[in-house]
């Protein structure tokens, strides 16, 4: 006699044992804790996603406002490196009220611009070097063509503007005068 277990064979005559309610119960209470430690694994992942997509929204402004910042002030130093040859020109057009000499005032004009080609280095400004140089396409715009034996062909005989680089980018290209075989 079988108290708690009900034993049925089927058409292959195995035996067939049906699981008591206790252990049934075992595997739902099993399957609810899984379920329960998925729901909580997947409530974890939400809140790490959550996280990460507003550290990532927060890391995306912090770089537009350094970005902005850099565009609006990037000049700064610039311009603290050219704030003295201002001042340089400001003290020369007050003694210039006074001066009857044309060489002190031709030379505090040199003085001030030596001034300002020393600060433009410093910053990175660089002039294209020009005349007796061979014509650069990137370097140079040909303004004018003459024909002559005195010179090389393609070698710059003049400049008639004067070209600059920043580090290694062209700022303005040099307008020149290109000598060419008759």
């Amino acid at each position: 006699m079988i108290d708690k277990e009900k034993v049925e064979f089927n058409n292959e005559n195995e035996e067939i044992t049906e699981e008591n309610p206790f252990e049934q119960e075992e595997v739902l209470q099993e399957e609810q804790f899984d379920a329960k430690k998925l729901e909580e694994e997947l409530e974890k992942q939400k809140n790490q996603y959550i996280r990460l997509a507003a550290d990532f929204d927060n890391y995306r402004k912090r770089q537009e406002q350094e970005r902005e910042a850099l565009l609006k002030y990037g000049a700064e130093d610039t311009i603290k490196k050219l704030l003295p040859i201002i001042d340089s020109i400001e003290r020369a057009q007050k003694s210039f009220q006074e001066l009857d000499d044309c060489k002190k005032l031709k030379d505090s004009f040199e003085a001030i611009q030596k001034q300002l080609s020393e600060c433009l280095d410093k910053i990175g400004l660089t002039k294209i070097p020009t005349v007796g140089e061979n014509f650069d396409p990137n370097l140079h715009e040909a303004v004018m063509q003459t024909p002559t034996e005195e010179h090389e062909d393609h070698s710059i005989i003049t400049e008639l503007q004067t070209g600059y680089k920043l580090y290694d980018r062209i700022v303005r290209p040099a307008m020149v005068n290109v000598a060419v075989k008759e």
